[in-house]
């Protein structure tokens, strides 16, 4: 089995900047900042070093981390179980965004709709593609929901978009989630 320390820096990454700062002894700022000096120091012992960081944040596929524009400080750009004010202004949506999600979850996605979870935010994709990619993390065969986006704000519900083109919103009813035929992908 092949380990790559890159894939694992990056998982400690996410885990650090987006749930557990105090694991490494860490502080966040209110706004999801941390000092790339402070992070990299406490995480040298496993190898990161400001190079390393630089390249983890610019080849990451996912585009989960951002440098304050002084390169100063970091954070991760959504996903976080922590609460941090990513001070995302509301944004009007795509007529439809997307949602990929195991068939496991349908029956309790149709009943209470789409919840963030253990997060702030429910996210949701502006294509297929990447819907599905982040499905398959849960299921081989992942289900392809529609969001009725538009319809949503017109209803009074806010959307944001994150850094790395994510869409956030704070929950998704049942009468906007649409489950998608294989052939309509």
């Amino acid at each position: 089995m092949s380990h790559d320390p890159l894939k694992h820096l990056s998982k400690l990454l996410s885990l650090v900047l987006r749930h557990k700062p105090e694991e490494i002894g860490l502080t966040l700022d209110a706004q999801g900042w941390a000092s790339v000096e402070e992070l990299v120091s406490k995480l040298a012992d496993r190898g990161l070093t400001r190079a390393l960081l630089e390249k983890i944040v610019r080849e990451s596929d996912k585009q989960r981390f951002a440098f304050s524009p002084e390169g100063q400080y970091i954070r991760a750009n959504q996903g976080h179980s922590l609460s941090v004010d990513l001070a995302l202004q509301p944004q009007t949506p795509p007529d439809f965004l997307y949602h990929g999600t195991a068939r496991r979850h349908l029956e309790s996605i149709f009943a209470q709709g789409l919840s963030p979870q253990a997060r702030q935010h429910v996210h949701l994709s502006f294509d297929i593609s990447t819907a599905l990619a982040v499905g398959r993390r849960y299921d081989q065969r992942p289900v392809l929901l529609k969001i009725s986006a538009a319809e949503m704000a017109a209803a009074g519900y806010t959307f944001y978009c994150s850094a790395n083109g994510v869409w956030l919103t704070a929950s998704v009813p049942p009468a906007f989630i649409h489950e998608m035929d294989s052939s309509d992908a």
